[in-house]
């Protein structure tokens, strides 16, 4: 490997990052933790091995490849890791120490780990004499954790609100009755999206009126593997006969009115996003309250009219108070219209350290 100015990433660790990055979508994308992607090189910028976290209460990245690697030859090597390598005791063992212990002589990283509880790694690792090199491909590792760093910076999760809706903004007919705004396609991506989170959020109101299993399923009914935990907001009981009720997670019920808070308690459950699906009166009141990072909004080709809107009152007077979204992307599903949109200007991860929880 060519000598380079401290501080400064060689082309092989460039291109071991971005490895990085690929093997880290290996692991789950729901849980708590971050997923982190590793690759150890020899001096020569041969890789020796790659490795990345496959869930709470397993090995770290950087533990998971130099597991497959000759200890004589971790000496004097280099560990390219997607995030800060960790400074405490959890789950497992501080990846810090285990990268000193091995002998490694050189850690890249992408970004620091926002965990007050966790950060510290890079300075136990130079405080041991081991040269470190940070904020390679920051921006790509960023954008690839935004969901986790959100929820570790800001102390609550990050929060998808979904709606489906004709044409003309209707959530149902004036009859109340919704099923099926949108077609077979749309609809298997709500599930695969369901999937994707961590819970799924609700309100009593559409427990009571719809009675709901909040499932994640496949294409012929059956259970996908992942399952969002199910979450009611409010009130009024859930009644012990609901679907609910027999969810494969269980149930967790959030009394009371204050949303931020109970965003933040969510994370005590281990829960990093959040999927709303809980009617105009809760998805109307998260948007109010500025606490959606992302929108999901399924378009149907018909025209109800009618009352029924998917979004109530946002507290909009005029049209200086609008809320500008920035629409990410927009994908056909079968005859319907799938757009991805963000509060305008929006700054994601995150950057305000309101409340630094991290297990990795």
């Amino acid at each position: 490997m060519t000598s380079t100015p401290s501080g400064t990433a060689t082309p092989a660790e460039v291109r071991a990052m971005r490895r990085g990055l690929e093997i880290a979508a290996l692991g789950p994308a729901v849980g708590d933790h971050a997923r982190v992607g590793a690759v150890v090189l020899a001096p020569d910028g041969t890789v020796l091995a790659e490795g990345w976290h496959k869930g709470a209460g397993t090995p770290h990245a950087e533990v998971d490849a130099m597991a497959k690697v000759d200890p004589a030859l971790l000496r004097g090597a280099t560990a390219v890791v997607t995030l800060e390598p960790c400074n405490h005791t959890g789950r497992t063992g501080p990846c810090a120490l285990a990268l000193i212990e091995a002998g490694i002589g050189r850690v890249v990283y992408a970004i620091d780990d926002p965990g007050a509880h966790v950060h510290g790694g890079a300075d136990r690792l130079r405080a041991a004499g081991v040269e470190v090199v940070s904020g390679v491909l920051a921006s790509e590792a960023e954008a690839f954790l935004e969901r986790w760093l959100l929820s570790i910076r800001l102390g609550r999760p990050w929060v998808t609100a979904k709606w489906a809706s004709s044409l003309d903004g209707r959530a149902a007919a004036a009859d109340g009755t919704s099923q099926w705004i949108t077609g077979a396609a749309a609809r298997q991506h709500v599930h695969e999206q369901r999937a994707a989170h961590d819970a799924i959020l609700v309100g009593t109101g559409t427990v009571l009126a719809d009675d709901p299993s909040l499932t994640a399923r496949g294409d012929a009914g059956e259970l996908l593997a992942d399952q969002p935990l199910p979450v009611v907001f409010g009130d009024r009981p859930v009644p012990d006969g609901a679907a609910l009720r027999r969810h494969p997670r269980g149930l967790v019920t959030l009394p009371g009115h204050d949303l931020a808070a109970s965003l933040a308690a969510l994370r005590g459950h281990g829960v990093h996003s959040v999927f709303v699906e809980g009617g105009p009166t809760l998805t109307s009141a998260l948007i109010a309250a500025g606490l959606v990072d992302e929108y999901l909004v399924y378009v149907a080709p018909v025209l109800l009219g009618g009352p029924r809107v998917a979004v109530d009152d946002l507290g909009v007077g005029s049209m200086t108070d609008r809320l500008r979204l920035d629409v990410t992307s927009t994908t056909s599903l079968g005859p319907d219209l799938l757009v991805r949109a963000r509060p305008h200007g929006a700054a994601h991860p995150g950057a305000a350290a309101q409340n630094d929880r991290s297990t990795r």
